[in-house]
């Protein structure tokens, strides 16, 4: 997107539709709910808040518009109409605003968002080896002053304007084509001082080189680019992995369904067509993309994505079953709830959006920033031409010297680049210690965090169930495992891991929701419930497993979900770091309780569907708390998006990883090394840009009074940009002594 024009707010607007796709008509994609009509469009070049109140605005005027939801992350469209509206004007509405507009299609999206990365890292590797070759021309003539002749010199800076001319031409276009495209609709953008300077400092070098000059400021131009390239960059990475999370989870949803016909003959539909009280049929391994109500046959369904729950359970006629579970055993049938749009995934899928849209506010912060700080930045270099030539008396290439140095010692490099290198050697850090940092704003939020939120499944434990059972023998042991291996369930998986490899039950048979019988050594066994084998349950608040050889008393056997190795030391760690937390669990209370207590944490929460959890966060940010959020399920996903700041574990569901804002490994280790290095982030931000205020306070009047030539602005500027990344380089050997 770096190629394309932009709007006023520097937007990239006028964009072709994607390949493959009609633009001009998109009512092949509009979906039916109800006598409501949906339609999700891809808009692309909104980026500020003033895009985004446009975008709604214009399309919610249309006749019969009832909703209009533009998400900047992803640049998803939603709308929701009732009547006669035609789709084409809604396109057609999104388009006359200069945006780009076409139907939703993901694939492409995603095809877009990294051509942009590598168009912009391609420019900063052009940058970069250009200001590479340019400073040692310059150490030459630098180093030869005095000495080296002056058609020596003439000629190393006409070989550095050689090499300048092309980088800036092709590495300097996202700033250019945005800086023209906001002065043709008389507005300014941050691009506009720096495409200024770039090309003055160009112009003046190239003047100065003709007549024979002593300085030119070649190097000052591309050095400049160069670092401005890497915060774009780093900008369009962090606004690609916000969006994939939504993508993920449509992906997840957008699979076929078996709808059965009145005359009970299946057939095949896509999920966006399933109507409350369409019969469905749901084979085994299938997942359910709709919510619905189960009438006919028994099975065993994984609801581990939908409540945490690790373990499977048994559905039968009468029960709900919501989308995300997967049938495990035995076909089921039964009745939609609700249509795809409005199902569980639909909502989490809302929430991702609401959360992912949330954190545009530090956009606009630096939106109201450039706002304030261009019209300075132009109007002190015009008034300081203006005053050297018609009041100072100074000659017109004189006037334009001091005016050319007061643009480029107040050009933005410290100022762009104060927080995006302290990301940078952050995520560097942070990576060395199990952390993968993927939203350079997060070190913000992680660091005003003061409350935690722990899933407990897969989070505070590893969630598999091992056999801890101490009374049963060996040989019943390998005789129980004979029927486990018969079975997928996670119980009967961690049976047969105990026992270790060995033969196969004759005859099993499962049971959908109590176990397995069959034949072992010649004597009938069952392995299950204790209602199946006719035993009475014990008050064991893990899971357990029962089994009876023949007439024999059955003999139990428990199985726990362990706490991960290092969750004690590391909960301890962030208590000191004056964190409070809390468990918000979707399994059992009985296990959400033994986990509590036994990692000190006093609050908890069992049997919390995906809603419960997100109002359990606002609650707590209405109370005024910054919650840092980690889970590792898809029920935990609109609770990663939503909370101040979120972390998910490397084993998580893709969905969770992409909701959060940091993937960690190696079990809970990382966490207090996340927050220590966020806080000390944060500090050296600060300090960088208290750095770049005092910095323009002392150079700017000294380049207006006409001490400094473009050369020592140059350098000035180039020093000022130094010293941002030397003093976040400072945040390595700082968090290294604390570690």
């Amino acid at each position: 997107m770096t190629d394309l024009p932009l709007d006023a707010n520097g937007c990239p607007s006028g964009l072709a539709p994607p390949s493959g796709s009609d633009a001009s008509d998109p009512a092949a994609f509009v979906r039916k709910v109800g006598k409501q009509s949906r339609l999700s469009l891809t808009v692309r070049g909104a980026k500020c808040g003033g895009c985004l109140s446009r975008i709604e605005g214009a399309v919610t005027a249309l006749p019969g518009v009832e909703s209009a939801r533009l998400n900047l992350s992803n640049g998803k469209l939603d709308i929701a109409w009732s009547g006669t509206l035609e789709p084409r004007r809604i396109s057609e509405a999104v388009s006359r605003l200069g945006y780009g507009v076409a139907p939703l299609d993901t694939s492409t999206d995603d095809d877009a968002h990294k051509k942009e990365e590598q168009s912009l890292l391609l420019a900063m590797g052009v940058a970069g080896f250009a200001t590479a070759n340019i400073m040692l021309l310059s150490v030459s003539v630098w180093g030869g002053h005095g000495e080296m002749g002056e058609a020596t010199r003439q000629g190393l800076h006409a070989l550095s304007g050689v090499i300048a001319l092309p980088t800036l031409i092709y590495s300097g276009r996202p700033f250019f084509k945005s800086a023209w495209n906001v002065l043709k609709k008389k507005r300014t953008n941050m691009d506009v001082p720096i495409s200024l300077a770039l090309i003055l400092a160009f112009s003046v070098s190239v003047a100065e080189t003709i007549r024979g000059g002593e300085h030119a400021y070649f190097d000052a131009a591309c050095m400049l680019l160069f670092f401005l390239l890497i915060g774009r960059f780093l900008d369009a990475r962090v606004r690609r992995r916000a969006w994939s999370a939504a993508r993920d989870l449509a992906a997840l949803a957008s699979r076929t369904v078996t709808r059965i016909s009145a005359d009970g003959t299946p057939q095949s539909i896509r999920s966006e067509e399933v109507k409350p009280g369409d019969r469905i049929l749901l084979a085994p391994g299938e997942r359910a993309v709709v919510d619905m109500v189960i009438e006919g046959g028994e099975s065993e369904v994984d609801e581990s994505l939908v409540t945490g729950e690790s373990l499977p359970r048994w559905t039968g006629a009468g029960m709900k079953l919501m989308a995300g579970s997967i049938n495990l055993s035995q076909p089921l049938t039964g009745r939609a709830t609700a249509a795809a749009a409005d199902s569980l995934l639909s909502e989490i899928s809302q929430m991702l959006t609401a959360g992912e849209q949330k954190r545009s506010t530090y956009r606009q912060i630096a939106d109201k920033a450039v706002s304030l700080y261009v019209p300075v930045v132009h109007s002190t270099a015009l008034l300081t031409f203006l005053g050297w030539w018609l009041v100072g008396g100074s000659g017109l290439r004189e006037a334009i010297l001091i005016a050319v140095s007061t643009l480029i010692i107040t050009c933005p490099c410290a100022l762009a680049l104060a927080a995006p290198v302290v990301q940078v050697v952050a995520a560097g850090r942070l990576f060395k210690g199990g952390a993968y940092l993927k939203s350079g704003d997060a070190l913000e939020r992680i660091a005003a965090c003061d409350h935690i939120i722990f899933d407990k499944t897969g989070t505070l434990t590893l969630g598999t169930p091992r056999l801890v059972s101490t009374q049963i023998s060996t040989e019943l042991l390998a005789e129980a495992a004979q029927l486990a291996r018969a079975s997928r369930h996670p119980l009967s998986r961690a049976l047969t891991a105990a026992a270790g490899p060995g033969p196969l039950a004759k005859d099993v048979k499962e049971r959908p929701g109590l176990g397995l019988e069959g034949e072992v050594n010649g004597i009938a066994c069952r392995l299950g419930s204790a209602e199946w084998t006719g035993a009475k349950a014990t008050g064991h608040t893990g899971a357990t497993l029962f089994f009876a050889r023949g007439q024999e008393r059955p003999v139990e056997l428990r199985f726990e979900d362990d706490i991960q190795a290092n969750a004690a030391g590391t909960l301890a760690k962030l208590r000191a770091m004056g964190m409070t937390m809390e468990i918000v669990s979707g399994d059992r209370a009985e296990a959400v309780a033994e986990v509590s207590r036994s990692l000190g944490i006093d609050q908890w929460t069992a049997s919390a569907s995906p809603q419960d959890k997100v109002a359990r966060l606002e609650a707590l940010q209405a109370e005024g708390r910054k919650v840092l959020m980690i889970g590792d399920g898809l029920n935990d996903a609109g609770a990663l998006a939503l909370a101040h700041a979120s972390a998910a574990p490397g084993g998580a569901l893709d969905v969770s990883q992409s909701a959060s804002d940091t993937v960690y490994s190696g079990g809970l280790s990382p966490l207090p090394g996340l927050v220590k290095t966020a806080r000390a982030a944060k500090a050296v931000m600060l300090q960088n840009f208290g750095f770049a205020a005092v910095y323009n306070v002392v150079a700017v009047p000294i380049a207006i009074l006409g001490h400094a030539t473009p050369l020592v602005a140059a350098i000035a500027m180039s020093g000022s940009s130094i010293i941002v990344c030397l003093n976040a380089l400072r945040l390595t050997l700082n968090t290294e002594k604390q570690a």
